[in-house]
């Protein structure tokens, strides 16, 4: 993308040992942990191959991706979704947080469709792709990855996969 630096040589094979495989169509790391790893990459609307990717920002950090997947197995999507049902703020941000998404992955290739990712913007299909967006962006952009990477900060990732000043959960999760 114009603009951007090339990828590290390091970072990509960083990723691909985190992956168990080459990484495709990575654009930029769009986050790095406090310690150092690559752990969030922005990838093209389409791989290299022409395949469309709507998936903009990739988890890719073992320890946040196993964070995800426990929160996940404890039912924590459930609990946002009736929150973003139930909270008007909180709808008016994860539809505002899917335009954003839209908005970044058009400017790099319109791939003609206005699925994001993560359920967006009406339902919470997959936290990976919800923290990979909060982090990439930092707080305040997409309230409910924020909500899920505070929760992966207190289950012990804060100053090493998380930083160390994201803020705290705003809302009581009761699977947690």
């Amino acid at each position: 993308m114009p603009g951007e630096a090339a990828v590290a040589q390091a970072d990509l094979d960083r990723v691909a040992e985190q992956l168990g495989r080459a990484p495709r169509g990575v654009l930029a790391v769009a986050y790095r942990t406090p310690d150092g790893e690559p752990a969030v990459v922005k990838t093209a609307p389409r791989l290299p191959d022409g395949t469309p990717f709507p998936t903009l920002y990739y988890l890719t950090d073992q320890r946040l991706t196993a964070e995800a997947s426990r929160q996940e197995s404890a039912g924590l999507m459930r609990e946002m979704e009736a929150l973003l049902a139930s909270d008007a703020e909180v709808a008016a941000n994860y539809r505002a947080a899917h335009e954003h998404y839209l908005a970044e992955r058009n400017a790099i290739d319109d791939l003609g469709t206005d699925f994001t990712g993560g359920g967006m913007p009406d339902r919470v299909k997959c936290l990976h792709v919800l923290i990979a967006y909060a982090l990439a962006e930092g707080p305040g952009t997409v309230r409910l990855g924020d909500e899920a990477v505070a929760l992966a900060a207190a289950a012990g990732l804060r100053g090493s996969a998380v930083p160390a000043d994201w803020p705290e959960p705003a809302f009581p999760w009761g699977g947690e």
